[in-house]
């Protein structure tokens, strides 16, 4: 569970303060709840038992119920990232979450970058499906209009109140997603746009509701355009209110849920209406609650489905794969071939880079084996992301001598990989171990810029690989598909596997 930074702290205790005292003469209220959430992956629960769609129901409901006791409305929305990447969405492309968001009903929805990881038709066939407002002002088609079912912005009255929401999605999307026949334009210049709109039409409270990089969302909140910011794509934990706006994101997963209690006040006086209004700003750590039962009973049928498609066949073995920890931490193996192989495919990258220790099947599976989902699973279980990044010759270099560092260890990042080949002694001085690399037949340039499949974990610098780090903007939301998907996907395509010790690495 994340924890508050001091400053976020003082924001909560601030906010706390703000319980609304007796009306003035002439002067009008209104209670609403802003409730958020984004970037949720997991149908069901963490590891942790937090999370998930059932839990994040069970939120909603509660606060419905509450609400509708003591005269509040409940506003709840979802600031994007739904549909990818998750072992379900490699199957169904996301369908099951926009049934079981459905099931939820949100008040608005502004989509994020992994919405467009299976192109464009499969987010325009998903969101026809959805029941609830999607809101992309930044978002149109090729012609210049909107998309069918999205609007730029809708306005909710309450208590003789307007609240305006104005939705965006990740302006960056077509460099990290594959949104084929949609256009993006910038998030801050679309929000302004319509918030100015709104409050011309007398909206008395605007929220911005987005999918934003840290700089976008911050910008805006910075920016007073609107009174509320909520975000999504950063997978952090985070609430400000700095007397004058609110700015908020929800991790991801629904581990936690953040929610603005807002009471908002208007008084006529002598210079025409005036309204104010005040925040409390409470967090739900779902790990306390109960799941609601329909969404729980939906998703155990997901689960139930998702068992059956694990144990389908994608491909025969053709030779042996080795899985067993001494051997892909120790040397060139044919399941490490695959493996590297299969995230070259599904990037077009020059060369791919994985760490031995990201393989833990620890099983020697015969030829002839029938390779099951499963069997990928088990041998790819963190939940890594496929990314492509672009490294100088030098780096890469760096990153093999890294890889062989430990070899002797048998430490997990023993690398595997595609595209080239090394030779190496071990016995040298670290740093000269590799003796000659050769990419797709060419010596290694040190100067030279080659593309590079690997996962999200070593792009971050995990594992030793901190001269992978920084190439690339690497975040948690980076990657669109998860490296299991894409060997899943590569062993179909193949039907034979044929993968085999072929020289890729020669230790002396």
């Amino acid at each position: 569970m994340p924890a508050f930074t001091r400053r976020h702290a003082l924001g909560l205790a601030l906010a706390g303060l703000a319980a609304p005292g007796a009306l003035a003469a002439g002067a009008s209220q209104a209670r609403f709840t802003l409730i958020l959430t984004s970037d949720i992956y997991l149908m069901n629960e963490d590891r942790d038992g937090r999370g998930g769609m059932a839990r994040l129901a069970a939120v909603v409901n509660a606060e419905r119920a509450a609400a509708a006791r003591d005269g509040r409305r409940i506003i709840f929305v979802h600031a994007g990232d739904m549909l990818s990447p998750s072992l379900m969405s490699g199957l169904d492309q996301g369908a099951h979450m926009v049934d079981l968001l459905n099931m939820i009903g949100p008040d608005a929805f502004a989509p994020g970058n992994h919405e467009f990881d299976f192109g464009g038709d499969n987010y325009r066939a998903q969101m026809a499906r959805a029941r609830f407002p999607i809101l992309a002002a930044n978002l149109r088609d090729l012609a210049g209009q909107p998309l069918p079912g999205h609007a730029d912005d809708l306005t909710i009255e309450i208590g003789g109140f307007k609240i305006g929401i104005v939705g965006a999605t990740f302006e960056n999307t077509p460099k990290v997603s594959s949104p084929s026949g949609v256009a993006f334009s910038s998030t801050r210049e679309a929000v302004n746009a319509r918030a100015a709109a709104l409050r011309k039409a007398g909206a008395d409270f605007l929220v911005a509701l987005v999918h934003a990089d840290k700089t976008a969302a911050q910008e805006l909140y910075d920016s007073r355009v609107v009174d509320a910011v909520l975000a999504g794509h950063n997978h952090d934990f985070r609430v400000e209110y700095d007397g004058r706006a609110v700015l908020a994101e929800s991790g991801q997963d629904a581990q936690a849920v953040t929610l603005i209690d807002v009471t908002i006040s208007a008084r006529q006086g002598e210079e025409g209406r005036r309204v104010t209004w005040r925040p409390r700003l409470r967090v739900i750590d779902t790990a306390d609650v109960t799941p609601d039962p329909a969404v729980l009973a939906r998703i155990r049928a997901y689960e139930a489905e998702l068992s059956r498609e694990l144990d389908a066949v994608l491909a025969t073995l053709a030779e042996p794969l080795d899985s067993t920890s001494s051997a892909v931490r120790g040397g060139e193996t044919a399941i490490g071939n695959f493996i590297a192989d299969a995230l070259r495919a599904a990037t077009g990258a020059e060369i791919a880079i994985v760490n031995g220790g990201g393989i833990r099947g620890n099983r020697f599976y015969p030829a002839g084996h029938k390779l099951t989902r499963r069997d990928v699973l088990t041998e790819l279980p963190f939940g890594n992301k496929t990314v492509r990044t672009a490294v100088t010759g030098a780096d890469i270099r760096a990153a093999i001598e890294n890889g062989l560092s430990k070899a002797a260890d048998r430490a997990g990042r023993f690398p595997q990989f595609s595209g080239m080949t090394v030779t190496a002694r071990l016995s040298n001085p670290p740093g000269s171990r590799a003796e000659a690399i050769e990419i797709n037949g060419q010596p290694l340039d040190p100067a030279r810029v080659y593309s590079l499949a690997t996962n999200d974990f070593l792009a971050r610098g995990a594992d030793g690989y901190a001269m992978l780090a920084g190439k690339s903007k690497i975040t948690d939301d980076s990657g669109d598909a998860l490296v299991a998907n894409d060997v899943m996907v590569h062993a179909r395509k193949l039907g034979t596997i044929a993968a085999k010790v072929e020289g890729r690495l020669k230790l002396r």
